[in-house]
């Protein structure tokens, strides 16, 4: 058996006041929004970023050096935020995001580039998971789940405006801008989170499970490098086969490692916990469905219907907005009721009908209608972050808050990764099945849609249809995904959100348990 943990008795301090709360979450917000973008702002600044720096080979290294350095450190985060105190880790990794982006606008050559965007990944990612553990500590969790759903919002805000700005400073004034961009707007929310945040008192040191820690580092490592390349280096090459062999060795061995760790960095109580397993896995098929959807349908709307990088982001205001009203809605909901399953349900139904909408698109899909197909997605898609982040916070106490807001986070994370690559391969794939028959004399490559308009006028729509067909089909592809999400939240049982929290909220007296329901697991006492 393994011996019991000592773990720090770091203890939050009383949340702020009403004004306190407002502006904390007002730079949790800023500081959450900034990180979001640095993993979809880049996008559109790739081409001219290889171009000035000479790096078209390894270009792809800029998006996927942020999204693995972010998920790798995102456990790590999270525990030594439960061990020392997460507003001195939070205001840590904002300060190494806000260096390493200066790094990033600052770089003479692509090595220099990818090196600084694996230090703002590490930085981005600790902003992120802590700022979602830091939403428990702020407020009682019966309230959690209308503030989470701001952060739900920003996200999916940020996969639509990302690009766009990326586009406007690369045509406008330069990539690096995409970079620079950071430090005002990160330097304000520093300073108001630096007064604003609630402190708190360290206790006893615990020792850091390093070999954990690194365990997982690499489990992530290699889940992000057979997402972001399995295509481009072969889903059979014995690299992403070596890959998949050695990420799911150290999985099976991080089991016995984090048993015989004093305090792991993934307690394994906590994955043996129902509800921690059951929203992550939620929360990675959802995301997975998510960022097909949020990453490829501006595509679609470009090659498809013809229309700019600009008007592609108004077209997809339907979905942004039916994603921002359901979070509002979906949180205070939950505030009132405390049917978080409900809403869970609610939100994987409308986000599955809204794939299977999309699935019957194609190149005479009028404007209209695919407004509509877009906020019924956006619906989905706004219900479910929230839920399950707010179930596993309310099922484990204020010690591991940052190491449970960390599995789903890191859960998540993976997931759009698997959902991009997916998607990609399927979208791919469909294209260059239907298309093999086209010339390509005038420089139409099948494995390459955006070489669409080199075709012939007679022969472009039928390369445009063959896209929309590939499209449609691989969101009916992704479906299942929602369907077997949906399924296992039926086996959900989150506890009823209550006011308790592990210390006295500020003016109240001794905190108490929160009541059961009949059949849900109850919210630890502190």
């Amino acid at each position: 058996m393994p011996t019991m943990p000592t773990m720090p008795t770091t203890q939050q301090a009383a949340p702020p006041r009403a004004g306190g709360v407002a502006a904390a979450m007002s730079a949790l917000i800023l500081a959450v929004l900034l990180a979001a973008l640095d993993q979809t702002i880049v996008s559109t600044a790739l081409p001219r970023i290889a171009q000035e720096l000479n790096g078209f080979d390894d270009i792809a290294w800029v998006s996927a050096a942020y999204l693995l350095a972010s998920t790798a450190v995102t456990p790590l985060w999270g525990k030594l935020g439960d061990m020392f105190g997460r507003k001195r880790l939070y205001l840590a990794s904002t300060s190494v995001f806000l260096i390493a982006s200066v790094a990033c606008g600052l770089a003479r050559n692509l090595p220099e580039l990818i090196g600084a965007r694996v230090l703002q990944g590490v930085g981005g990612g600790g902003m992120i998971v802590l700022t979602f553990a830091l939403v428990g500590d702020i407020v009682a969790p019966d309230r959690r789940g209308r503030y989470q759903g701001m952060f739900g919002s920003v996200y999916g805000v940020a996969s639509i405006v990302g690009p766009l700005l990326g586009g406007v400073f690369t045509d406008q004034l330069s990539w690096r801008w995409a970079f620079l961009v950071n430090l005002p707007v990160g330097v304000v929310a520093l300073a108001v989170a630096a007064r604003a945040l609630p402190a708190a008192t360290r206790g006893a040191r615990a020792r850091i499970d390093y070999l954990g820690a690194t365990v997982l580092a690499a489990i992530a490592t290699g889940l992000v490098l057979v997402t972001s390349f399995g295509e481009r280096w072969g889903w059979g090459s014995p690299a992403i086969l070596g890959l998949i062999a050695v990420t799911v060795l150290l999985a099976v061995l991080l089991v016995p490692v984090e048993r015989r760790a004093a305090a792991p960095v993934l307690p394994p109580a906590m994955l043996g916990s129902r509800t921690v397993v059951l929203s992550s896995l939620i929360g990675f098929l959802a995301n997975a469905a998510m960022f097909a959807v949020l990453v490829y349908l501006p595509t679609y709307l470009q090659i498809v219907d013809g229309v700019s990088a600009t008007l592609s982001g108004v077209h997809m205001l339907p979905l942004v907005a039916g994603l921002v009203i359901s979070q509002s809605l979906a949180g205070r909901r939950s505030a009132h009721t405390g049917r978080l399953r409900m809403i869970l349900l609610a939100g994987l139904a409308a986000n599955l009908g809204g794939l299977l909408l999309l699935g019957t698109i194609g190149a005479g899909t009028g404007t209209l209608v695919l407004s509509g197909y877009f906020l019924l997605t956006g619906v989905g898609i706004g219900m479910v972050p929230m839920v399950v982040l707010t179930t596993v916070q309310n099922s484990v106490p204020a010690s591991d808050l940052g190491a449970a807001s960390a599995v789903v986070t890191f859960a998540r994370s993976i997931g759009a990764a698997f959902g991009v690559a997916v998607f990609g391969t399927l979208l791919n794939t469909g294209f260059a099945d239907r298309t093999r028959a086209l010339p390509t004399a005038g420089g139409f490559d099948a494995a390459r849609p955006d070489t669409i308009g080199r075709l012939p006028a007679a022969l472009r729509d039928t390369a445009l249809d063959a896209f929309a067909h590939a499209t449609a089909t691989g969101y009916l592809w992704i479906a299942p995904a929602l369907a077997a999400g949906l399924v296992l939240a039926l086996f959900l049982r989150p506890a009823r959100a209550g006011r308790t929290v592990d210390t006295p909220r500020a003016g109240e007296g001794k905190a108490v348990t929160a009541p059961r329901a009949t059949g849900e697991e109850s919210v630890p006492a502190a």
